[in-house]
């Protein structure tokens, strides 16, 4: 996929000059809002500052940015030892550097994502109603799915034009704030009010149409994205049904997703905002063409499989690079891992949820008694006093500091 790589990086370079200059054009609007037509050179220069700015902090902690905004949780093997070793799986498969960080995000809503400004410097992120939803075939999916995202590049363009784009609409907020601030002034003369009222209506109408065209343009490469990650992970697992039955649950999910936002949504593998319809400004392709795509494959795993079912279902030309599509290897399909035939799970996943919860209760500082008649008191930091009484057998525990 070395096109492809190569077309990311392209991509990515035309997304960020364009979004550049849709800050330096806001920058410059903004300067005239509050100042004055002297003030456009001003705040162009500004703008440029908060682009190189935050170019730099993309580049540098970009990823650790979305990961805390999204409320993810990296973790260790004990407290899910299924997900490391798909996750290990999936590196040795994809023949990453290195093994990416894992995550788990606290909320009970199906989604995951991928991000890391390289291959070497990776991590996956999945949500705790994943992994209780999903079984091992479904879940290798979909951490093969974020893994092609490691592989193709896609994790730094995604890092940088979120980072990027949230700039962008919070200036085309400040400065719908400051037109309005701007529109108070006075100048001496009729004409320089006529002229001052039409920058005004211009500058509101650019406001308003900056970040749009910079969530048309994100979504629309984020989407194409998406059929090339699928593309990969059924190359890496072999086994298409384990992508499509996750897509499935995930996209089937009525619960809403609380940690996603505008700006996070794309690097999710399907849109965390539920009821929403494919349209211009979708962040994901319709979940189930995506689901009919993997479906339809039916000789193989390979690029050329993929690509051959896309063009039968969509009707459209492949989305496959040439490059990939010369390979001449064949790369057959498996049969179900029967380690995800159903099972009695429901105790299983229980418990994993209440480790999960202790993990993070041990990040926030909680302390943690095992007291003799089986009660584990889980106690949070900074108790008005030392004494916790144990409300089954009242034995009274006293709390050491740490």
């Amino acid at each position: 996929m070395w096109e492809q790589i190569r077309i990311n990086k392209r991509n990515s370079i035309i997304l960020l000059t364009a979004m550049a200059g849709l800050l330096l054009g806001l920058g410059g609007l903004l300067g005239y809002a509050f100042v004055g037509p002297q003030g456009v050179g001003v705040g162009i220069l500004i703008a440029g500052g908060v682009w190189l700015v935050m170019t730099l902090i993309s580049f540098s902690s970009g990823d650790q940015i979305l990961l805390a905004s999204s409320g993810a949780v990296e973790v260790t093997p004990e407290v899910h030892p299924m997900l490391f070793n798909i996750v290990e799986e999936m590196k040795i498969a994809a023949q990453l550097p290195a093994m990416p960080k894992v995550y788990i995000i606290p909320d009970p809503s199906p989604n995951a994502f991928a991000t890391g400004r390289n291959p070497s410097k990776a991590a996956v992120a999945v949500t705790e109603g994943l992994l209780a939803k999903l079984n091992r075939d479904e879940l290798q999916g979909v951490i093969a799915h974020e893994v092609s995202h490691i592989v193709h590049r896609d994790i730094l363009f995604v890092t940088l034009a979120g980072i990027m784009l949230g700039t962008i609409v919070l200036l085309a907020d400040v400065f719908l704030r400051g037109t309005i601030y701007g529109s108070h002034r006075r100048y001496s003369s009729r004409d320089n009010n006529n002229a001052q009222g039409l920058m005004i209506i211009i500058a509101l109408v650019a406001a308003i149409l900056a970040p749009l065209m910079a969530q048309i343009l994100y979504f629309a490469l984020s989407r194409k994205r998406e059929f090339l990650a699928d593309a990969g992970a059924v190359r890496l697992t072999r086994y298409p049904e384990g992508l499509a039955s996750a897509l499935e649950k995930i996209s089937g999910s009525k619960v809403p997703m609380q940690t996603a936002n505008k700006v996070t949504a794309p690097m999710y593998i399907s849109s965390p905002f539920r009821g929403a319809k494919a349209n211009l400004f979708s962040t994901h392709p319709s979940a189930e063409q995506r689901i009919h795509v993997l479906r339809a494959m039916m000789h193989g795993a390979n690029y050329q499989d993929y690509d051959q079912a896309y063009r039968s279902v969509t009707g459209k030309s492949g989305v496959i690079p040439a490059s990939a599509l010369k390979e001449s290897e064949s790369v057959p399909t498996r049969q179900a891992d029967t380690r995800s035939e159903p099972q009695p799970q429901a105790a299983a996943r229980a418990q994993q949820r209440i480790r999960f919860g202790d993990f993070i209760r041990q990040q926030q500082g909680f302390a943690f008694i095992d007291c003799p008649c089986g009660v584990k008191l889980k106690l949070p930091p900074n108790l008005p006093t030392n004494k916790v009484q144990c409300p089954r057998c009242k034995t009274v525990h006293t709390v050491t500091q740490s």
